[in-house]
C-alpha cells in the first residue's frame, strides 16, 4: 500500500484524479471501476473539469461499477446509476454503453452476477478501481465477515450501512436491505486499486484496514494483499494511523509522486 496524506479532502480528490488521467492518456480504452457516495463526487468532479478544459478523453473507456441496490430501478433517484449519471457520466463523452453497474431489478441474481463477473474477463480486466470505505471497513457493499475470496453476487446491508445511506433516502426505512456487489476477490483482481478516504469519521476503519490485520471484520484489509493499492486521504481520515509520520515521509521523497501536481 502506499499511503498518500494530504491537508483535506479537495488535494486528495485532485491528485486522485491526476492519476486516472494520466492513466487514460496513456490508455485510452482504459477500464474503469468506479464507486459512488460522496468521497468519490469532488474527484469525478475534476475529472469533468479535465475533460472540458485540458481535453481529457472519454470516448473509448469503459467502466464498471461496485455495486446497486436491489430494487431500486435505474431511474430511481437513490438508485447508483441515477448517481453516476448526475455526477460523471453526463458530463464526459463516455458512452452510456460503455458504462455497466448491477441490475438492481434482475429477476435472476445468480445468472445476473455470473454474467457481470463474465462481463469484466471479456473487458480484460479493471485497470483502475475506485473505492471509498464503509464506517465499519466495507468496500463495495462487501460488508463485515464478507470471504475475502467474494465474487459478484447478492449482500444483505448491515443496520450501520443502512443509516449512514440512510441520507440518500427519505427515511431509513426506505433504504434497501439488499444489494449486488462486486465481491473482495473481484476488487482484488484490479491492476490497481485507489482508495479514497475523508473526515474523522473514518479513521478507525482506516488505520484497521492499514495498519491492522488482515481481517473479514474489516474487508478493506485485504487490500494490503494487493500489489498497487494507493490510499488517499485528509488528515481526519489519517489521525490514528500511528505511521503517519513515516508515511508522510515516503510520499514527499518519492520521485514519482514529485512529478504530480499537488
Amino acid at each position: 500500500m502506499e499511503i498518500i496524506i494530504l491537508p483535506d479532502s479537495q488535494k486528495a480528490s485532485r491528485l486522485c484524479a491526476e492519476v486516472i488521467d494520466r492513466a487514460i492518456r496513456a490508455k485510452p480504452d482504459l477500464v474503469l471501476g468506479l464507486a459512488t457516495g460522496s468521497t468519490p463526487v469532488p474527484m469525478y468532479r475534476d475529472l469533468i473539469r479535465r475533460h472540458r478544459e485540458e481535453g481529457l478523453d472519454f470516448s473509448k473507456v469503459r467502466s464498471f461499477n461496485l455495486d446497486e441496490y436491489l430494487g431500486l430501478p435505474p431511474d430511481h433517484p437513490a438508485s447508483y446509476r441515477r448517481f453516476m449519471d448526475e455526477q460523471l457520466f453526463d458530463h464526459i463523452n463516455i458512452p452510456k454503453s460503455s458504462t455497466r453497474l448491477p441490475d438492481g431489478m434482475t429477476k435472476d441474481i445468480a445468472a445476473h452476477c455470473a454474467a457481470y463477473e463474465a462481463e469484466i474477463r471479456a473487458a480484460g480486466g479493471i485497470d483502475i478501481q475506485v473505492l471509498g470505505i464503509g464506517s465499519d471497513g466495507h468496500i463495495g457493499f462487501n460488508e463485515p465477515s464478507s470471504s475475502l475470496a467474494s465474487r459478484t453476487r447478492m449482500q444483505t446491508l448491515t443496520l450501520q450501512t443502512r443509516q449512514d445511506n440512510s441520507r440518500f433516502f427519505d427515511k431509513l426505512e426506505d433504504v434497501p436491505f439488499g444489494c449486488l456487489t462486486m465481491g473482495i476477490g473481484t476488487i482484488l483482481e484490479s491492476r490497481m486499486t485507489v482508495l479514497l478516504a475523508f473526515g474523522e469519521g473514518k479513521s478507525d476503519a482506516i488505520a484497521g484496514a492499514i495498519e491492522g490485520p488482515v481481517t473479514a471484520m474489516n474487508p478493506a484489509s485485504a487490500l494490503q494483499l494487493h500489489p498497487d493499492t494507493r490510499v488517499f486521504l485528509d488528515e481526519a481520515a489519517a489521525g490514528k494511523l500511528k505511521l503517519r509520520s513515516y508515511y508522510r515521509e515516503s510520499f514527499e521523497r518519492s520521485p514519482y509522486w514529485q512529478s504530480f501536481k499537488i
